[in-house]
């Protein structure tokens, strides 16, 4: 009986994270497609005005915060890639070579026209459906103000329908930048004068925790530009524009934490160098902890000057103490590091 419902007691669970987590987005686009629908069909359509449901369908598909990023991206791809189609059929026929031409100046104004920095389809997709019409030019029409009407359903009604939350999302973000940072300058300094695959492999985690910050500083940035479009969060654009600040500092970080990295691993495991390692051993832990607190500091809303004082003159001891260049290659992505974060002058004050 245990064996039976445990299962069933996870399922459940999970199914309950699932709605939790998913529910409010579905929604959202059950509603704006339903809307697009009504819209088009109060507007005069037709024909069952599928145009103007896909733009809520797949502008609300990802990251809700870039709906409206999304959509416009998708009217203007609509509109250029049927202007590209209608254009090219009232001057050749359908055939191969045609179909080639489409497709390729679809993609060349996809270039240009681009979505979240990758190449815009859209443009060369509704090209290529022009073909599938046996009245192009009606089919243009209808494909142009239905995508027009559904793109503006979704951009007035993603802000209102279960808004996501900027500040709460940022939040997060800076949450794991803070973790992945502290864990690549402990790990670092802990790894130096071990053995050779132990810094190696430090070297590998701190690559992917630096991926994962430069991509965690993309959303953070998405987050504040969605705030410009979420009338219902304008009390929370100063803590946004504050937090999304402390985590393109860290992201800036990150070059200076490769550095490190990179050279704990070139200089572990060499013999001639083990008095160096050793007296380097007794300073770098404590020195990247106290910039790690400086980092956590930022990250998490308090104030890192007293954090970042304590690093500065344990820094300061490390240059009186050792002045051979192993401690200097050492010191470097430190002072960086520290300069960096100095330049972040007003701390982010918790919303």
């Amino acid at each position: 009986m245990t064996d039976l419902a445990g299962p069933r007691v996870r399922g459940a669970r999970r199914a309950r994270e699932l709605a939790r987590a998913e529910g409010p987005a579905a929604a959202r686009i059950v509603v704006s497609v339903t809307v697009a629908w009504q819209v088009a069909l109060w507007l005069g359509a037709d024909q069952p005005p599928v145009f103007a449901a896909i733009v809520p369908l797949v502008a609300l598909r990802g990251d809700p915060m870039t709906a409206l990023g999304t959509s416009l991206r998708r009217a203007l791809g609509v509109v250029a890639g049927v202007l590209i189609g209608i254009a090219v059929l009232n001057v050749l026929r359908p055939s191969t070579a045609t179909l080639a031409l489409v497709v390729a100046l679809g993609l060349g104004v996809g270039m240009v026209l681009r979505a979240g920095g990758e190449l815009n389809i859209q443009v060369a997709a509704s090209s290529l459906l022009v073909f599938a019409s046996a009245s192009p030019d009606a089919y243009a029409l209808d494909r142009v103000w239905e995508t027009a009407e559904g793109a503006a359903v979704t951009i007035l009604l993603a802000p209102l329908l279960w808004p996501p939350d900027p500040h709460r999302v940022l939040v997060a973000i800076a949450d794991d930048c803070r973790a992945r940072l502290t864990l690549a300058l402990t790990g670092t300094a802990g790894v130096l004068g071990t053995d050779r695959a132990a810094a190696l492999d430090n070297l590998t985690q701190v690559n992917a925790d630096v991926e994962a910050v430069h991509a965690n500083a993309s959303r953070a940035r998405e987050a504040e530009r969605a705030m410009k479009f979420n009338p219902l969060r304008r009390r929370d654009r100063e803590a946004v524009r504050l937090r999304a600040r402390a985590v393109a500092t860290a992201d800036r970080l990150t070059a200076h934490l490769t550095t490190l990295a990179v050279e704990v691993a070139g200089l572990t495991g060499r013999d001639d160098l083990a008095a160096d390692l050793a007296r380097a051993r007794r300073r770098l832990p404590e020195l990247a902890s106290l910039t790690a607190r400086a980092v956590e500091c930022l990250l998490s809303g308090a104030d890192p000057g007293p954090a970042l004082a304590a690093a500065r003159g344990e820094l300061a001891a490390y240059v009186r103490e050792d002045s051979r260049p192993p401690a200097v290659v050492l010191r470097r992505p430190f002072q960086q590091l520290l300069e960096e974060l100095g330049r972040s002058t007003a701390p982010v004050r918790r919303a």
